[in-house]
C-alpha cells in the first residue's frame, strides 16, 4: 500500500512548513511522515494538528487507499482476537474524523456490527452514554445505538481514532462505558500511536485499574515533540497570516466564503521560508493539480446537477444509530446500481472527479467512491467537509493547500458556524460530487454562499447526491411495523403455483384453486352489465382453443416472435435508462405476468443482471392490491418498482393505478411507488415507457391462462379476500397438456441475439423524442362510444389484446377492423367467426381492431338497447 501520499512539491514533506516555524518535531516509524503532514489549528487548546494523508478527511485520497488502511487494520483486529472473540466483537468509531475509518474497520473484521459516536442529537433517540473530547474543537460524544443492546454484550469492544496522540478520549471513553457496560476485553485502533513516553504506560495502569485487557493496534507509531511556548507561538502565527490574508483581499480570511490562500508578501516569505527545507523531502510528491489564482477568480460558475441515487429504503446512512452485518450486505448489494447512476453523472471527458463526503457521513461516499474508481477511467479521489478549522497555507511544504468556507447547513444543536473542505479548491478537479444526508439537504446548502455554489467556483461541475438520513423507529413502533409484513405470506411460485420455473416470477396472491368461481359468460354479463356483480367477483370458463386455433396461435408466434422480442428489448432498456439500473419488476396479473418475465430474460441476456419480478392484482373500480403494495414495501425500495403490463388500449388500467397509489400514500401506505406503467405496447398512447406503439398481435393475448403459467384473471370478493390478504387467483392445474406458458416465453427470447442492435438504436432514437402520452386512445373510444349508441366507454375495448379478450371471456357485440388490417386478425375473425360475431371494416380507425361488449346486454337479446330480438 503507497503510503507516499501527500508530499508537497518536489517531494517536500507536507510537516516541512510547520516544521520550520515551529520548531516542531516528527518523530518515529520511517512510513509516518507518508502517513502525515501538519498544519496549524485555529484552536485555542492546541497549535497543530496532525494531517492524515489516508484517512480521507482533510486530504483528497485515491478512496481505496483509504478504505484499504482501516480494512487492514479490522483484520489486524481480527487475527489478534481469533474467530471466537471476533465474532462477539463491535466496533465503535470516533465522531466525526473517524467515522469512515471505523466504518472500515468494523469492514475488515467481518462480523462485527458498529456504532460511531455523533454529535448530531436525534429526537426520539435514547442516549446510551457519551464522553468528552478534551482537546476537540467540539468535544461532546453523544452514543445513540437504535438498539441498546449493542452495547450491552460481553463481547471485545473495538474502539477506532484516527489517532491516538494522548490516550484522554479514549480513557475517557473506556471508563464511561465500563461503569454501564462492563466487559472483560477491549481493542484500541488507530492509524498512528502518537503517545509521549509519559501517556504510553498510563493505558496499562488503566487497564489494571478497571480489571480488563486493553490492546493497542495501529499502522505506525511515533511522537510529536513541541518546543516550549508552542502553542502561543502557533496562536500567534495563525493571527498573522490570517489578518495578511484579509489585508491583501483574502475574502476568506475577512470572513467571507471561499478560498483561503497567504497572499502578497506573505505567501511570499512562506515560499521562500519553505524552499530551504526542500533538500529534506523524504518521499516523492503525487500530483498535486495546482490551479492557477487568476483562472479561478474568472471562471464562471460550474454547472450543478442533482442525483438520485436511489438508496435502499430503511438502510442507515451509517453508523450513528448502528451499522449491523445485514445492513452491510444490503449496502454491498446496492453499490452496483448506485455506483452505475453516479457513473452516469459524471461528465464524458472528466479526467479527475472528488466524491466529497459530510461531515460524519464519511462511510457511504466512500464505499461510492471506491466502487466508482473501479468503473470509471477517471482519476477519483476522496475527503470529506469538516468543522475543524485550520488555516491554509498555499505553500507544498503544508498539508492544508486551499481551503473553502460555508455555513453550516444541517441545523447543528450547538447553532450555525462556519464548516470547510480543505485542499479542494487548487485541486484540479473536473467534477466534485457531493454526497450529504437529507438532514443536511437544507436552504443553507442551497445558498448564494453555501458549500454547492462555493464548489462550483473552483470545479466545472457540481452533482449533488442526497442520502436519506436514517431515524430509528421507537421500538414499539418497530415491533408493529415487523409485525405487520409478518401476517402476509411470501409470494407463491411455481411448479406448486403456476407452470412458470419458480425464479422467473413470484405470485403476490392468494391460491383460490379449490373454490367454484366459473360461471357462464351470459350470466356473467348479465350480473356485471346491471349492476349485481363486479367483473372480478367471478372468473369465466376457460376457452379451450379448437386445433385450427391452436396452429393459428403456433403461426401468429413464428411470424411476430421477433418484433415481440424487439419491443421486450426496447421496453426494458428504456426502464434501465430511466427508472432504475435494477428495477423491481411488478406485472399486473394477468396479462403482464409474460410480459415481466421476458423484460426480466432481457435484463439477463443484456445485462448479466438478475432481477425481482413478482405478479400483483389490479382490479377496475377496486385499485391495487394494498397489501401487495405493503408486502413490496417491505422487501424492496419503491422508487425502484416498475410495474408492467402488456398493453394499454383506452388508458383505464394506467389511471386506475395512478388513482390507487395515491390512495395507498394518504392511508399512510409507504411513498415512492412510481404509477407509470411500463408496457410492451402502447397504442392508446396512454404512457411514457414503451416498446412500441404500434396495435399489433401479441400471440400472448389470443389466449388465457395457457399462455401465463395457468393462472387465472385475478379475483376480488369480501367472502374470500380479508382486509390483510392478498387477491386471489386459480391455479389451472387440469390444463397442463394444453400450457403453452414456456414455449411462448422460449420463443420469444431465443430471437434477443438476432434484435439486439435494433433495439440499441430504437432505444437511442426513442429516448431523444417526445414520449408525451396524447391519450389519442381514449379520445376515440369516447368517439366509438357515441357513435355506436352504447354510451358506456367501459364496453368499449380497444387494441388486438383487449378485442381478443372480449371474444373470449365477455358478450361481444360487434367487432370494428380497419380496413386492411391483415394477419393480425385472422384469430379474431376465426373467433368472432365461432361466436357469429359481425366483424365491421372502418376506414379511419386508430386501432387495429376494436371489439364491442354487447351494451344492456340480456340473455336471448341483441341489439344496441339489448332488448330486441334482431335478426
Amino acid at each position: 500500500m503507497n503510503n507516499a501520499v501527500n508530499n508537497g512539491d518536489d517531494g517536500i514533506w507536507s510537516g516541512t512548513w510547520v516544521a520550520e516555524r515551529l520548531g516542531v518535531e516528527l518523530v518515529g516509524d520511517d512510513t509516518l511522515t507518508g502517513l502525515l503532514g501538519l498544519a496549524l489549528r485555529r484552536n485555542p487548546k492546541r497549535a497543530h494538528l496532525l494531517v492524515s494523508n489516508v484517512l480521507g478527511k482533510h486530504v483528497p485520497q485515491s478512496p481505496s487507499v483509504v478504505h484499504g488502511h482501516g480494512f487492514a487494520l479490522g483484520r489486524r483486529v481480527r487475527e489478534l482476537l481469533g474467530a471466537e472473540e471476533a465474532a462477539e466483537a463491535v466496533v465503535l468509531g470516533y465522531a466525526e474524523t473517524a467515522t469512515g475509518l471505523g466504518h472500515s474497520v468494523a469492514d475488515g473484521l467481518g462480523t462485527a456490527p458498529y456504532l460511531h459516536s455523533t454529535r448530531r442529537p436525534v429526537a426520539g433517540v435514547a442516549q446510551a452514554g457519551g464522553f468528552e473530547e478534551s482537546h476537540s474543537h467540539a468535544t461532546s460524544h453523544l452514543l445513540l445505538p437504535e438498539d441498546p443492546a449493542l452495547l450491552v454484550g460481553a463481547g471485545p469492544l473495538v474502539l477506532v481514532d484516527d489517532e491516538f496522540s494522548t490516550g484522554n478520549t479514549v480513557l475517557n471513553t473506556i471508563r464511561a462505558l465500563h461503569e454501564r457496560y462492563p466487559r472483560r476485553r477491549y481493542v484500541v485502533v488507530a492509524l498512528v500511536d502518537m503517545r509521549s513516553a509519559a501517556d504510553a504506560g498510563r493505558l496499562d495502569d488503566f487497564a489494571r485499574e478497571i480489571g480488563a485487557r486493553v490492546d493497542l493496534i495501529t499502522a505506525a507509531s511515533g511522537t510529536v515533540r513541541l518546543p516550549e511556548g508552542v502553542l502561543e507561538k502557533g496562536q500567534e502565527l495563525v493571527a498573522r497570516y490570517e489578518a495578511a490574508g484579509a489585508a491583501s483581499g483574502d475574502r476568506s480570511a475577512a470572513g467571507a466564503r471561499g478560498l483561503t490562500a497567504p497572499l502578497g508578501d506573505v505567501a511570499a516569505d512562506a515560499r521562500s521560508d519553505a524552499s530551504g527545507a526542500r533538500g529534506t523531502a523524504r518521499q516523492a510528491t503525487t500530483d498535486p493539480h495546482p490551479e492557477d489564482d487568476r483562472t479561478r477568480q474568472t471562471r464562471p460558475p460550474g454547472h450543478i446537477s442533482r442525483l438520485d441515487l436511489f438508496w435502499p429504503r430503511g438502510l442507515p446512512d451509517g453508523g450513528r444509530h448502528g451499522f449491523t452485518p445485514k445492513h452491510r450486505a444490503r449496502l454491498e448489494t446496492a453499490l452496483p446500481a448506485m455506483t452505475a447512476r453516479l457513473a452516469e453523472a459524471i461528465p464524458d471527458g472528466a479526467e479527475r472527479v472528488l466524491v466529497l463526503g459530510f461531515e460524519e457521513l464519511m462511510y457511504a461516499p466512500l464505499r461510492l467512491a471506491r466502487e466508482l474508481e473501479q468503473v470509471v477511467a477517471a482519476e477519483v479521489r476522496y475527503s470529506t467537509t469538516t468543522r475543524s478549522p485550520v488555516l491554509a497555507v498555499d505553500d507544498p511544504g503544508y498539508a492544508i493547500r486551499s481551503r473553502i468556507v460555508f455555513p453550516a447547513h444541517d441545523t447543528p444543536a450547538d447553532g450555525p458556524g462556519e464548516r470547510y473542505a480543505y485542499n479542494v479548491a487548487g485541486g484540479g478537479f473536473d467534477a466534485v460530487v457531493a454526497v450529504v444526508d437529507s438532514v443536511a439537504d437544507t436552504r443553507e446548502l442551497h445558498a448564494p454562499d453555501g458549500l454547492l455554489s462555493q464548489l462550483a467556483a473552483h470545479t466545472p461541475h457540481v452533482v449533488l447526491a442526497v442520502v436519506p438520513s436514517y431515524v430509528p423507529e421507537p421500538l414499539y413502533a418497530a415491533a408493529l411495523s415487523e409485525e405487520r409484513p409478518a401476517m402476509l405470506p411470501e409470494p407463491l411460485r411455481g411448479p406448486a403455483f403456476s407452470s412458470y420455473p419458480p425464479e422467473e416470477v413470484g405470485w403476490l396472491l392468494q391460491d383460490l384453486s379449490d373454490v367454484t368461481l366459473e360461471a357462464p359468460t351470459e350470466e356473467r354479463e348479465e350480473a356485471i352489465q346491471s349492476g349485481g356483480a363486479h367483473y372480478a367477483e367471478s372468473l369465466p370458463v376457460e376457452y379451450q382453443p379448437s386445433e385450427q386455433y391452436q396452429e393459428l396461435f403456433h403461426a401468429a408466434l413464428e411470424t411476430s416472435a421477433a418484433r415481440i422480442a424487439q419491443a421486450v428489448g426496447v421496453v426494458t432498456e428504456t426502464v434501465i435508462a430511466e427508472r432504475s439500473p435494477r428495477p423491481v419488476l411488478v406485472s399486473l396479473a394477468r396479462a403482464g405476468t409474460p410480459v415481466g418475465v421476458l423484460m426480466r430474460r432481457w435484463a439477463q441476456f443484456r445485462h448479466g443482471l438478475d432481477l425481482p419480478h413478482y405478479a400483483v392484482s389490479i382490479v377496475r373500480g377496486r385499485g391495487i392490491d394494498a397489501n401487495a403494495l405493503r408486502w413490496l414495501a417491505a422487501h424492496h425500495d419503491p422508487r425502484d418498482v416498475v410495474f408492467v403490463d402488456g398493453w394499454t388500449g383506452k388508458g383505464a388500467i394506467t389511471r386506475e393505478l395512478a388513482a390507487a397509489i395515491e390512495e395507498f400514500e394518504a392511508g399512510g401506505g409507504a411513498a415512492g411507488f412510481d404509477a407509470e406503467i411500463a408496457v410492451l405496447a402502447d397504442p392508446g398512447s396512454c404512457v411514457r415507457t414503451y416498446g412500441t406503439r404500434d396495435d399489433f398481435l401479441i400471440p400472448s393475448a389470443c389466449l388465457n391462462s395457457t399462455v401465463s403459467g395457468l393462472i387465472s384473471r385475478t379475483v376480488l370478493r369480501a367472502d374470500l379476500v380479508g382486509p390483510d390478504d392478498f387477491h386471489g387467483a386459480k391455479f389451472y392445474r387440469e390444463l397442463a397438456g394444453t400450457d403453452v406458458s414456456v414455449a411462448f416465453l422460449d420463443a420469444v427470447a431465443a430471437r434477443f441475439p438476432e434484435v439486439a442492435d435494433a433495439v440499441g438504436g430504437a432505444v437511442k432514437e426513442l429516448l431523444a423524442s417526445d414520449r408525451t402520452p396524447s391519450w389519442e386512445g381514449w379520445r376515440a373510444v369516447e368517439r366509438i362510444s357515441e357513435e355506436y349508441g352504447i354510451h358506456d366507454v367501459n364496453l368499449v375495448k380497444p387494441g388486438v389484446g383487449e378485442t381478443t379478450r372480449v371474444l373470449l371471456r365477455r358478450v361481444p357485440w360487434k367487432i370494428l377492423a380497419r380496413a386492411g388490417a391483415g394477419a393480425d386478425l385472422d384469430h379474431v375473425r376465426l373467433l368472432a367467426g365461432q361466436r357469429g360475431v359481425p366483424v365491421e371494416e372502418v376506414g379511419d380507425l386508430p386501432y387495429t381492431c376494436v371489439g364491442l361488449i354487447h351494451p344492456q346486454f340480456t340473455r336471448g337479446a341483441t341489439g344496441a338497447d339489448g332488448k330486441a330480438v334482431t335478426v
